[in-house]
């Protein structure tokens, strides 16, 4: 496997690099299963984007009007406008779920129920496996007679009180019992590094679209990193991003193309 590495100045930088090179060293794969089974993909075999400055704005690409071409995420869908029932940032970071859907990210991010052998730890106060806080409604709450964390305000509690050298502060999107869906989240975890007084995100993606995809999904992890960073009282910092596979579907070759200006 050969892994492609991206060095970037900001998100829509690395947008680019990423689908101007993926012209060139991405595979064509027929798609077995899943989104779009039955077509074809460019893919990374494996790949990997550092982002020294993600904050940056705009966080969205940039489509100069020259390329003819729309950008491949509008503002509105980030943020909430017309058109759209619900913004990113909300599906992201809230635990609100639609009938239907079988997962959100923001339900796993801040809504993820506490059952089972650690639920039984929690009640017997078994202190010396669960670290056991208090239900104050914000990093764990309860909810019609069932516990739940918010993983975000967990992670901003802990590096308040513990300070920044903790290497567990992971928000995890995955379950093992994922398999069974058809079509499993995407996003599996969310790393964290406060260095130097500064947060920095580590994320990976089992799969992703790298035209639409990878800009929505960054712009609104961006914005959660800067919320964490305000909330913790530190500074917003950087990004890696890694994915075995970032791909682009057969539909968004010409627009490539096109927003890389070649033939």
């Amino acid at each position: 496997m050969k892994i492609h590495m991206v060095i970037a100045r900001d998100l829509p930088d690395l947008w680019f690099q990423a689908v101007n090179d993926i012209l060139d060293h991405g595979q064509r794969f027929k798609i077995d299963r899943g989104s779009y089974a039955g077509q074809t993909r460019l893919e990374y075999d494996y790949f990997i984007g550092h982002v020294k400055h993600p904050y940056t704005k705009p966080l969205l690409p940039d489509i100069p009007p020259a390329c003819g071409i729309p950008n491949p995420v509008e503002e509105a869908y980030i943020y909430g406008g017309e058109g759209y029932e619900r913004s990113y940032i909300e599906y992201l970071m809230t635990g609100h779920k639609e009938p239907g859907e079988s997962y959100t990210y923001g339900e796993r991010l801040t809504k993820a129920a506490i059952s089972g052998e650690k639920l039984n730890w929690w009640e017997t106060g078994n202190t010396e496996i669960i670290d056991k806080r208090a239900i104050d409604g914000k990093t764990v709450f309860e909810e019609d007679g069932q516990l739940y964390l918010n993983q975000i305000e967990w992670v901003i509690d802990t590096y308040k009180k513990y300070g920044e050298r903790n290497n567990q502060m992971v928000l995890q999107v995955a379950h093992p019992s994922d398999l069974t869906l058809i079509d499993p989240p995407c996003l599996r975890a969310i790393d964290t590094r406060i260095q130097n007084e500064t947060l920095n995100f580590c994320v990976y993606f089992r799969s992703w679209d790298l035209w639409g995809g990878l800009p929505a999904n960054l712009a609104g992890i961006q914005n959660l990193k800067e919320y964490m960073a305000g909330e913790i009282g530190v500074k917003d910092g950087e990004m890696i991003v890694e994915s075995k596979g970032l791909h682009l579907y057969g539909y968004a070759e010409e627009l490539a193309k096109l927003r890389c200006m070649r033939t």
